[in-house]
């Protein structure tokens, strides 16, 4: 299996899989660079998959489908271009030979899912849309706090070498607001070092990994003391960890 990320839009990553001959793509906001990397790979689409709703991961959806007849995979209870079959907690798509099991991840959307296939090519590969960001997590446009906590908890518990394919070039950002939280998270401060040479180089940050993740991303880290005390002596009021946790979302809503 090969996996590529495709640049879209200002920021946007567009996720293709394939195995030399089949492909499926996830969120494919732009059909274009699809298009593009289709036909330099001499690939037939097989299948589109859909986190959540936003334009920027379905506007390519309807012209893939009808000039491929890929099969598209969506979020049950969000507004997917149809015709599509809908997903929810638990389902199973099997696609290429791989098993994705779906996990819903409200927060960012409502109705927002992840696909986690637990081996490509030797590794758990999790595609997470806008829930999960390296360094970072989606803004809550339609769900709540404790939405996102429990969403990130359960993407936090996948294995430690879990690959996080999300939808966003936000890594720079993300670890600058990071490193105001935890200024002496050695591990954070060598991630951020190495993600800086990786865009210097004009090289994605992504794939991340969950136990990467797990060391350096403060909104997977909102329960450790470090990041708690910082975000009390922001906020000065929040006390329990969903209070916690919004604050430190908010505070991130507003860094500059």
């Amino acid at each position: 299996m090969d996996l590529l990320a495709l640049p879209a839009f200002n920021d946007n990553y567009l996720w293709l899989l394939h195995d030399g001959t089949r492909a499926l793509v996830v969120d494919p906001g732009d059909a274009e660079p699809v298009f593009t990397a289709l036909t330099q790979h001499g690939l037939e689409l097989a299948a589109i998959l859909v986190t959540h709703h936003h334009a920027d991961h379905t506007g390519g959806v309807a012209a893939l489908r009808e000039a491929t007849g890929a099969v598209v995979y969506g979020p049950a209870h969000e507004r997917i271009p149809e015709p599509f079959i809908p997903l929810a907690d638990g389902a199973q798509v099997n696609v290429l030979g791989m098993a994705f099991r779906v996990i819903d991840v409200p927060g960012h959307t409502a109705g927002h899912i992840a696909y986690f296939a637990s081996d490509m090519n030797g590794a758990p590969l999790l595609f997470c849309g806008d829930t999960l960001f390296s360094g970072g997590c989606g803004r809550l446009f339609e769900g709540t706090p404790a939405q996102m906590l429990d969403s990130l908890d359960k993407l936090a518990a996948l294995p430690a070498n879990t690959r996080v394919c999300c939808a966003h070039e936000y890594t720079l950002s993300n670890l600058r607001f990071a490193s105001a939280v935890e200024p002496g998270n050695a591990a954070l401060a060598n991630y951020q070092r190495e993600c800086e040479a990786l865009r210097a180089a004009g090289t994605p940050t992504l794939p991340s990994s969950i136990g990467t993740e797990r060391a350096i991303n403060p909104f997977l880290r909102s329960r450790e003391a470090s990041v708690t005390q910082a975000v009390q002596a922001h906020a000065a009021t929040p006390t329990d960890e969903v209070a916690v946790f919004a604050a430190l979302r908010e505070w991130k809503n507003n860094f500059k």
